[in-house]
Protein backbone atom coordinates (compact mmCIF):
# COMPACT_ATOMS: atom_id res chain seq x y z
CA UNK A 1 0.00 0.00 0.00
CA UNK A 2 1.47 3.31 -1.14
CA UNK A 3 0.46 6.40 0.93
CA UNK A 4 1.05 10.17 0.54
CA UNK A 5 -0.02 13.00 3.47
CA UNK A 6 -0.78 16.77 2.91
CA UNK A 7 -0.66 19.34 4.86
CA UNK A 8 -0.84 22.43 3.97
CA UNK A 9 2.34 23.67 5.39
CA UNK A 10 3.67 21.14 3.20
CA UNK A 11 2.05 21.49 -0.03
CA UNK A 12 4.00 23.21 -2.92
CA UNK A 13 2.86 27.31 -2.90
CA UNK A 14 1.84 27.11 -6.72
CA UNK A 15 -0.63 24.28 -5.85
CA UNK A 16 -3.81 24.60 -3.94
CA UNK A 17 -4.37 22.59 -0.96
CA UNK A 18 -6.99 22.49 1.70
CA UNK A 19 -6.67 23.57 5.22
CA UNK A 20 -7.69 20.38 6.77
CA UNK A 21 -4.83 16.84 6.42
CA UNK A 22 -5.13 14.93 3.80
CA UNK A 23 -3.95 11.40 3.57
CA UNK A 24 -4.21 9.54 0.21
CA UNK A 25 -3.52 5.61 0.05
CA UNK A 26 -3.26 3.21 -2.72
CA UNK A 27 -4.21 -0.66 -2.36
CA UNK A 28 -1.83 -2.10 -4.94
CA UNK A 29 -1.33 0.93 -6.98
CA UNK A 30 1.40 3.78 -6.38
CA UNK A 31 -0.20 7.14 -6.05
CA UNK A 32 1.86 9.65 -8.23
CA UNK A 33 2.57 13.38 -7.14
CA UNK A 34 0.55 14.98 -9.61
CA UNK A 35 -2.19 12.77 -9.21
CA UNK A 36 -1.80 13.99 -4.88
CA UNK A 37 -1.88 17.68 -6.63
CA UNK A 38 -4.96 16.96 -8.36
CA UNK A 39 -6.94 15.17 -5.05
CA UNK A 40 -5.59 18.26 -3.13
CA UNK A 41 -6.80 21.17 -5.53
CA UNK A 42 -10.21 19.82 -5.63
CA UNK A 43 -10.63 18.88 -1.61
CA UNK A 44 -9.49 22.71 -1.65
CA UNK A 45 -12.98 23.75 -2.92
CA UNK A 46 -14.79 21.03 -1.25
CA UNK A 47 -13.62 22.39 1.96
CA UNK A 48 -14.98 25.66 1.19
CA UNK A 49 -18.46 23.92 1.80
CA UNK A 50 -17.79 22.95 5.08
CA UNK A 51 -15.09 24.53 7.03
CA UNK A 52 -15.47 22.40 9.99
CA UNK A 53 -13.45 20.07 8.05
CA UNK A 54 -10.54 19.34 9.51
CA UNK A 55 -8.99 15.73 7.89
CA UNK A 56 -9.59 14.00 4.19
CA UNK A 57 -9.04 10.21 3.56
CA UNK A 58 -9.19 9.38 0.05
CA UNK A 59 -8.50 5.77 -0.71
CA UNK A 60 -7.84 4.46 -4.21
CA UNK A 61 -8.13 0.82 -5.22
CA UNK A 62 -7.68 -0.97 -8.43
CA UNK A 63 -9.80 -4.41 -9.16
CA UNK A 64 -8.99 -6.09 -12.14
CA UNK A 65 -11.96 -7.46 -13.79
CA UNK A 66 -12.73 -8.37 -16.91
CA UNK A 67 -16.48 -8.40 -17.05
CA UNK A 68 -16.36 -5.06 -15.74
CA UNK A 69 -13.58 -2.86 -17.10
CA UNK A 70 -15.44 0.29 -16.90
CA UNK A 71 -15.70 -0.05 -13.20
CA UNK A 72 -11.66 -1.31 -12.39
CA UNK A 73 -10.64 1.99 -10.77
CA UNK A 74 -12.14 2.73 -7.16
CA UNK A 75 -12.05 5.71 -5.27
CA UNK A 76 -13.55 6.22 -1.97
CA UNK A 77 -13.45 9.66 -0.34
CA UNK A 78 -14.26 9.92 3.79
CA UNK A 79 -14.22 13.47 5.16
CA UNK A 80 -14.35 14.21 9.19
CA UNK A 81 -15.38 17.33 10.57
CA UNK A 82 -16.76 18.36 13.80
CA UNK A 83 -18.85 15.84 15.05
CA UNK A 84 -19.98 14.40 11.69
CA UNK A 85 -18.12 12.26 8.68
CA UNK A 86 -19.11 12.67 5.11
CA UNK A 87 -18.03 9.35 2.59
CA UNK A 88 -18.34 9.28 -1.01
CA UNK A 89 -17.55 6.69 -3.34
CA UNK A 90 -16.88 6.13 -7.31
CA UNK A 91 -15.93 3.14 -9.69
CA UNK A 92 -15.03 4.19 -12.88
CA UNK A 93 -12.70 3.43 -15.71
CA UNK A 94 -9.88 5.45 -14.57
CA UNK A 95 -8.75 6.68 -10.84
CA UNK A 96 -9.51 10.67 -12.70
CA UNK A 97 -12.80 9.86 -13.62
CA UNK A 98 -13.88 8.02 -10.35
CA UNK A 99 -12.55 11.16 -8.13
CA UNK A 100 -14.41 13.59 -10.15
CA UNK A 101 -17.51 11.57 -9.36
CA UNK A 102 -17.34 10.94 -6.01
CA UNK A 103 -16.42 14.72 -5.74
CA UNK A 104 -19.34 15.67 -7.40
CA UNK A 105 -21.46 13.15 -4.94
CA UNK A 106 -19.79 14.42 -2.16
CA UNK A 107 -19.98 18.15 -2.90
CA UNK A 108 -24.19 17.33 -3.55
CA UNK A 109 -24.60 15.96 -0.05
CA UNK A 110 -22.93 18.69 1.16
CA UNK A 111 -24.66 21.51 -0.21
CA UNK A 112 -28.09 19.68 0.64
CA UNK A 113 -26.38 19.70 4.61
CA UNK A 114 -25.56 23.40 3.79
CA UNK A 115 -28.89 24.40 2.86
CA UNK A 116 -30.84 22.42 5.18
CA UNK A 117 -28.80 23.92 8.30
CA UNK A 118 -29.16 27.48 6.44
CA UNK A 119 -33.13 26.64 7.03
CA UNK A 120 -32.82 25.59 10.76
CA UNK A 121 -31.27 28.98 11.42
CA UNK A 122 -33.62 31.09 9.80
CA UNK A 123 -36.08 31.48 12.99
CA UNK A 124 -37.86 28.05 12.79
CA UNK A 125 -38.04 27.38 16.68
CA UNK A 126 -40.53 23.94 15.45
CA UNK A 127 -38.73 21.31 14.23
CA UNK A 128 -39.23 21.70 9.79
CA UNK A 129 -41.66 19.60 7.85
CA UNK A 130 -40.19 16.98 5.44
CA UNK A 131 -42.41 19.38 3.12
CA UNK A 132 -40.49 22.26 4.03
CA UNK A 133 -37.31 20.67 4.30
CA UNK A 134 -37.37 18.83 1.04
CA UNK A 135 -38.70 21.99 -1.07
CA UNK A 136 -35.16 23.52 -1.11
CA UNK A 137 -33.57 20.57 -2.02
CA UNK A 138 -35.63 19.79 -5.03
CA UNK A 139 -33.62 20.99 -7.57
CA UNK A 140 -30.16 19.06 -6.96
CA UNK A 141 -32.41 15.86 -5.61
CA UNK A 142 -33.37 15.98 -9.63
CA UNK A 143 -29.78 15.93 -10.68
CA UNK A 144 -29.57 13.06 -8.06
CA UNK A 145 -32.56 10.45 -9.04
CA UNK A 146 -30.12 8.94 -12.33
CA UNK A 147 -27.48 8.34 -10.29
CA UNK A 148 -26.02 5.14 -8.74
CA UNK A 149 -27.30 3.81 -5.27
CA UNK A 150 -25.39 4.91 -1.88
CA UNK A 151 -21.50 3.91 -2.00
CA UNK A 152 -21.58 2.03 1.35
CA UNK A 153 -22.28 -1.36 -0.76
CA UNK A 154 -20.35 -4.44 0.10
CA UNK A 155 -18.15 -4.84 -3.24
CA UNK A 156 -17.82 -8.57 -2.45
CA UNK A 157 -21.78 -8.65 -2.02
CA UNK A 158 -22.19 -11.27 -5.04
CA UNK A 159 -19.57 -13.95 -3.57
CA UNK A 160 -21.83 -14.64 -0.74
CA UNK A 161 -25.50 -16.67 -1.18
CA UNK A 162 -28.88 -15.06 -0.83
CA UNK A 163 -29.79 -14.33 2.68
CA UNK A 164 -26.78 -14.52 4.49
CA UNK A 165 -25.57 -12.03 6.85
CA UNK A 166 -22.12 -10.33 5.70
CA UNK A 167 -21.71 -6.98 7.41
CA UNK A 168 -22.23 -6.31 10.85
CA UNK A 169 -21.98 -2.82 12.72
CA UNK A 170 -22.56 -1.40 15.49
CA UNK A 171 -22.85 2.85 16.16
CA UNK A 172 -23.18 5.14 19.32
CA UNK A 173 -26.78 5.86 19.94
CA UNK A 174 -26.44 9.67 20.47
CA UNK A 175 -29.89 11.24 20.95
CA UNK A 176 -30.51 13.55 18.18
CA UNK A 177 -33.63 15.14 16.46
CA UNK A 178 -35.41 14.31 13.29
CA UNK A 179 -33.94 16.73 11.53
CA UNK A 180 -30.16 16.05 12.65
CA UNK A 181 -30.92 12.46 11.73
CA UNK A 182 -31.86 13.89 7.94
CA UNK A 183 -28.65 15.67 7.86
CA UNK A 184 -26.71 12.89 8.93
CA UNK A 185 -28.33 10.53 6.13
CA UNK A 186 -27.31 13.35 3.35
CA UNK A 187 -23.38 13.23 4.88
CA UNK A 188 -22.85 9.56 4.52
CA UNK A 189 -25.23 8.99 1.43
CA UNK A 190 -27.43 6.23 2.74
CA UNK A 191 -30.88 6.15 1.47
CA UNK A 192 -32.13 5.73 5.16
CA UNK A 193 -30.12 6.44 9.08
CA UNK A 194 -30.77 5.13 12.06
CA UNK A 195 -31.05 6.87 15.57
CA UNK A 196 -32.57 7.61 18.48
CA UNK A 197 -34.70 10.40 18.67
CA UNK A 198 -34.42 12.86 21.45
CA UNK A 199 -38.34 13.93 21.70
CA UNK A 200 -39.13 10.37 21.92
CA UNK A 201 -36.16 8.43 23.18
CA UNK A 202 -37.16 5.69 20.65
CA UNK A 203 -34.93 3.78 18.34
CA UNK A 204 -36.42 5.73 14.96
CA UNK A 205 -35.43 5.49 11.12
CA UNK A 206 -35.99 8.37 8.98
CA UNK A 207 -35.52 7.48 4.88
CA UNK A 208 -36.34 8.57 1.54
CA UNK A 209 -39.35 8.01 -0.09
CA UNK A 210 -40.53 9.16 -3.71
CA UNK A 211 -40.54 12.66 -4.62
CA UNK A 212 -38.08 13.98 -2.49
CA UNK A 213 -39.89 13.25 0.83
CA UNK A 214 -38.51 11.58 3.35
CA UNK A 215 -40.43 9.39 6.05
CA UNK A 216 -40.23 8.48 10.00
CA UNK A 217 -40.26 5.11 11.48
CA UNK A 218 -40.39 4.72 14.94
CA UNK A 219 -39.95 1.35 17.01
CA UNK A 220 -42.23 1.13 20.44
CA UNK A 221 -43.19 -2.09 22.72
CA UNK A 222 -46.24 -3.59 21.79
CA UNK A 223 -48.35 -3.17 25.24
CA UNK A 224 -47.34 0.60 25.21
CA UNK A 225 -49.11 0.37 22.11
CA UNK A 226 -52.04 -1.28 23.13
CA UNK A 227 -52.79 0.04 26.07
Amino acid sequence: MSTVNNTSAGAQEEVAAPEAQVEITGRNVEVPDHFAERVNAKLAKIERLDPTLNYFHVELKHEPNPRRSDESDRIQITATGKGHIARAEAKEDSFYAALEVALGRMERSLRKVKARRKIARSGHRAPLSMGEASAVLVEEAHEDQNQPGPFDVDPYEDQFKPGQVVRRKVHKATPMSVDEALSEMELVGHDFFLFINEETDLPSVVYRRHAYDYGLIALKEVHDIEG
